[in-house]
C-alpha cells in the first residue's frame, strides 16, 4: 500500500541563482536558500513541510565539497541567521563537518559531505519517490 500523497512532503530543488522563489516561501526559508547560493552549496533541496508536521515548515539538504567547505557554508549560514535576527538557530555536528544540521526553528538545515548525504538519504525519508520532485 503506497503513502498518501496528502501526507508526505513535496520535495524541491532549491532555485537557481537569479531565479524567483516560489509563493509562500518565508523570510526565513528565503534568506537560507540565498546564503547557500551564495556560498556555492551544491544539490541544494527543499523539502515542504507545512501542514505535514509539527517539528518544521521547511526541509533544506544540501551537500559541501569537503569538511571544510560543509563547515563555512554552516559558519556562514550561522552568522546569516544572526545577523538577520534568527540567532537562536542551534547546531549539531559542526566540530567534524560531516554532517552540519542547523536547526533555525522553522527550518532545519542539513549539510552534508556527498558520501555521507548519500549514504543517509534523509530526501527519501520526506518523499513517496525520491526521484519525484516537484519545480520550484
Amino acid at each position: 500500500m503506497s503513502p498518501d500523497p496528502a501526507q508526505t512532503a513535496q520535495t524541491a530543488p532549491a532555485p537557481a541563482a537569479g531565479a524567483a522563489l516560489p509563493q509562500g516561501v518565508s523570510a526565513l526559508e528565503e534568506l537560507i536558500l540565498n546564503r547557500l547560493d551564495d556560498d556555492q552549496a551544491q544539490d541544494v533541496v527543499f523539502i515542504d513541510l507545512k501542514g505535514k508536521t509539527a517539528m518544521a515548515d521547511g526541509l533544506v539538504v544540501a551537500s559541501g565539497r569537503s569538511h571544510r567547505h560543509v563547515g563555512a557554508i554552516a559558519d556562514h549560514l550561522l552568522r546569516s541567521l544572526k545577523e538577520h535576527g534568527y540567532g537562536r538557530a542551534r547546531v549539531e555536528g559542526l566540530p567534524h563537518c560531516d554532517w552540519v544540521l542547523i536547526d533555525a526553528g522553522d527550518v532545519i538545515v542539513h549539510i552534508f559531505r556527498p558520501e555521507v548525504r548519500s549514504f543517509y538519504n534523509i530526501e527519501k525519508i520526506w518523499s513517496v519517490d525520491s526521484g519525484h520532485r516537484t519545480a520550484v
